[in-house]
């Protein structure tokens, strides 16, 4: 389609012309918006100019278009910002994006001057800013080659930023959360270092139906021939009563049942949840950033700025992102498949990173990398090969301007084999994202936070994916009638197997956490959930866990697994402990009765008392109150309910 020229194009530098010039577009059909004058090259600093804060940057640049293809605004032109603080440190080279009318979550906007970067600023003071902007076929995947730089947008400027006025769960009251070369996650503001436990159920979240351009799934064909039932949207309708007067909604009043079911989990304790950003061809096939599902070179703006007001809300309400960034069937063309229609395979540049692969994830860095609390999954039962996932992985370390974790999952059968193949400086992986039977946790999470820090590079290793796949965590007894058993291998399973074995298991080895799945045979299962409720009990036991960890003063972060010092050097599902050696000893019974602490290396008196992991709480006196270094100890009997699950705490008595 051929549009009208601005009359003053003359003027304009000859590459500046192409952004005004007309537009093939992705569709057939032509666009029916006329072409507008460029922005005046006007920078607008906004939002809460408070440290920890979300600060955007706001340029009022080239006229664009979602399906704009000469030049296209998200491979061809690409925008970046340099803030740097006026101490000298920190500075980042931020990407930034495509932002339409600047308000598009509101108005559906297709079109636009506003081009869009953010900050998540460390210090409290002046912060500078630089903006670049550059043009050039396919930019974004070949750098500075053929490319222009579009002066008359490069601005400047400067900013003051006020200390954070937040507290509580809020994450602007924390900081950032960083690698810092250990097993678990540290926030850069307060020092508190993360343990989470949430939902990893649905991961087709994102397909909400007041999401703009999202859609139902279609169908296809399934391994077995047979065709798959098309996947609906959700609506979180059972959540809709948990949103509160002032929380966020867009498009009058959208958005009620998302945000209600993230102020469901935070009230319950939950601080993390994960999602697919990305999954046409996959199980769901209902979720994906783009304008529509086969374009994946032109970046949908409205439902991007809905999906961040979304994490945002989150980040409010301390709940940790985790963007797991494709599925085993599309993330290459070896495991992937065709769509019944004929369009082409769903994996972005057939595994490899390309054009599609680096936009990707340039513009979730963009448009999310400055949430406080995220992590990169670069796939969930990842199948790429070890180049292409090293290939990803240092893309993203190199393109985050934070450095946010990076973990990759795979199948349990494959652990092995394809973590193995990256650990220590074979790859910039930080982390490990774990799927293994609920009983197995314990060992294999040990086994990956002991392999990781002998490889030299220690990683947070987190149980996310519990096998069965058709049972996972189950739901509470009595929700919709369920019994609140799940099998595996012919034995019956429930919500307390999962709290002894998953949840504890996980944090006795000293993992950073866990995600639970819910079954896809279960009510409310990974695919269609719609109610957290479901799992009420189970949130409850993680928030009771996490709690003790704090409230106790537990210092986790400095202590290790060690399963030999109570007779277990199997690391069985019998008893497990983390410790500190000569400071604390936490043994942790899954079925009770007695136990015995090798203390022949300490030193000195140490207190014991008891935490009930059902019902939280203080700590209990037991049969033993007090023990002494030097040899192996009897630690007693539990205050009550001996064939329960009990948490021993060992700790030693100040001189």
């Amino acid at each position: 389609m051929s549009l009208p020229l601005r009359s003053d194009t003359r003027s304009l530098p000859w590459i500046t012309m192409l952004l005004v010039l007309s537009a093939t577009v992705v569709c057939a059909a032509p666009l029916v918006e006329p072409r507008q004058p460029n922005g005046d090259g006007t920078v607008v600093v906004g939002g809460d100019l408070k440290q920890w804060h979300k600060v955007t940057l706001t340029l009022d640049g080239p006229f664009a278009h979602e399906r704009d293809n000469e030049p296209n605004p998200f491979t061809d032109v690409a925008m970046s910002v340099t803030f740097t603080h006026e101490s000298g440190a920190p500075r980042y080279t931020v990407p930034g994006y495509f932002a339409a009318d600047g308000k598009a979550a509101e108005s559906g906007a297709q079109s636009g001057t506003k081009w869009r970067a953010h900050l998540s600023p460390d210090k409290p003071g002046k912060w500078n800013y630089v903006v670049a902007m550059q043009t050039g076929k396919q930019l974004i995947h070949n750098n500075a080659a053929n490319s222009s730089v579009l002066a008359e947008f490069g601005q400047s400027g400067s900013f003051n930023v006020a200390p954070t006025d937040k507290t509580g769960r809020d994450l602007r009251a924390k900081g950032r959360l960083e690698y810092v070369g250990g097993h678990y996650l540290r926030f850069a503001g307060d020092g508190e270092y993360f343990l989470k436990a949430g939902p990893d159920a649905p991961e087709t979240l994102l397909a909400y139906a007041d999401f703009d351009g999202t859609q139902p799934g279609r169908k296809r064909n399934a391994r077995s021939g047979e065709a798959a039932p098309t996947q609906a949207l959700h609506y979180y309708a059972p959540h809709v009563d948990d949103w509160n007067d002032g929380d966020p909604t867009w498009h009058d009043g959208k958005g009620k049942g998302l945000i209600g079911a993230l102020n469901y989990l935070a009230a319950k304790g939950c601080n993390t949840f994960s999602f697919l950003p990305y999954n046409a061809g996959g199980d769901g096939d209902n979720v994906w950033p783009f304008i529509s599902r086969e374009a994946k070179l032109h970046y949908d703006c409205s439902k991007l700025d809905q999906w961040q007001v979304v994490f945002d809300h989150a980040t409010t309400l301390g709940l940790h992102l985790h963007f797991k960034l494709q599925e085993n069937e599309i993330d290459d063309n070896r495991r992937g498949h065709e769509a019944t229609d004929g369009v082409v395979n769903e994996s972005l540049d057939g595994g490899k990173l390309g054009l599609e692969r680096k936009l990707y994830c340039r513009e979730l860095i963009a448009r999310f990398g400055y949430e406080l609390a995220l992590l990169w999954n670069i796939g969930e039962e990842n199948t790429q090969s070890p180049a292409e996932q090293r290939d990803m992985i240092r893309y993203l370390h190199d393109t985050d301007p934070y450095k946010h974790n990076i973990v990759i999952h795979t199948f349990p059968d494959q652990q092995d084999k394809v973590y193995t193949a990256l650990l220590g400086d074979q790859s910039l992986l930080t982390g490990a994202s774990l799927q293994n039977s609920w009983s197995a946790a314990h060992q294999r999470t040990l086994q990956w936070v002991q392999a990781s820090a002998k490889a030299g590079r220690p990683w947070v290793v987190c149980n996310d994916e519990q096998n069965p796949a058709s049972d996972g965590a189950p739901p509470d007894p009595g929700y919709e009638g369920h019994d609140g058993f799940a099998e595996q291998a012919g034995k019956k399973y429930n919500l307390h197997d999962i709290r002894k074995l998953c949840l504890w298991g996980t944090l006795m080895a000293g993992g950073g956490g866990v995600e639970y799945y819910f079954g896809y045979k279960l009510p409310q299962n990974d695919l269609v959930c719609e109610d957290f409720r479901s799992r009420d009990r189970s949130w409850d036991y993680c928030r009771i866990a996490l709690d003790f960890f704090r409230d106790q003063h537990i210092s986790f972060w400095e202590t290790t697994n060690a399963d030999a010092l109570i007779g277990n050097d199997s690391h069985s599902n019998s008893r497990f402990c983390l410790a500190k050696t000569n400071e604390l000893y936490l043994v942790y019974l899954p079925n009770g009765g007695k136990a015995e602490l090798d203390l022949s290396t300490a030193s000195g008196g140490f207190q014991v008392q008891w935490f009930n992991p059902r019902e939280g709480g203080a700590l209990l006196k037991g049969s033993v109150a007090q023990v002494k270094g030097g040899a192996k100890v009897a630690l007693g009997e539990p205050p009550a309910d001996a064939n329960e699950d009990w948490l021993v705490v060992v700790r030693r008595i100040a001189e």
